[in-house]
């Protein structure tokens, strides 16, 4: 049990990020991959920052669980109090990206159970509690839907004023 538990927990994100990097080549028109990436870049940045600062002003708690009750960790982590979850940040973050991109419901979804494994078996392991991966997961939606936003007003506005253009 405990091999699975790391698998998931450690082992999940390079299936995620292999299959984010196939869906963002392969369904990415070619004309839209500077600006599409570029965004996708940009929201992860936003996001990654935006979770060491909280971490930096915010931890519940100076210990990991597993730290806490005298066990060995069940999967790999960083020397730090562990708010956010890095692991659970990372993969929401490639999840919110390739449905950005792509908007394939299917592929959308996987990679969203893969998240809640990953954060699931975090929690399993002994290294995060459901806070950590919780704020991780959270964090990687703020950051996403704030170039998500901007995206769109951005394309919105290219939009309508190339439409007054072509009108004229």
């Amino acid at each position: 049990m405990d091999g699975a538990i790391q698998l998931l927990a450690d082992g999940l994100v390079i299936p995620i990020v292999l299959i984010a990097v196939y869906a963002l080549l392969r369904y990415v028109p070619k004309g839209e991959r500077l600006r599409t990436y570029s965004y996708v870049v940009m929201a992860g940045l936003t996001a990654y920052l935006l979770a060491k600062l909280i971490g930096f002003v915010y931890q519940p708690a100076a210990q990991r669980p597993f730290e806490l009750l005298g066990l060995e960790p069940g999967a790999l982590y960083l020397n730090n109090p562990g708010f956010p979850s890095d692991h659970a940040l990372f993969v929401a973050a490639i999840a919110l990206a390739v449905w950005f991109a792509t908007r394939k419901k299917g592929l959308s979804i996987a990679l969203a159970v893969g998240v809640v494994l990953v954060c699931i078996a975090r929690v399993l392991a002994l290294v995060h509690t459901p806070l950590d991966v919780i704020g991780g997961v959270a964090i990687a939606l703020v950051g996403g839907l704030w170039y998500i936003i901007g995206y769109n007003a951005v394309y919105k506005s290219r939009r309508s004023h190339h439409g007054k253009r072509n009108s004229s």
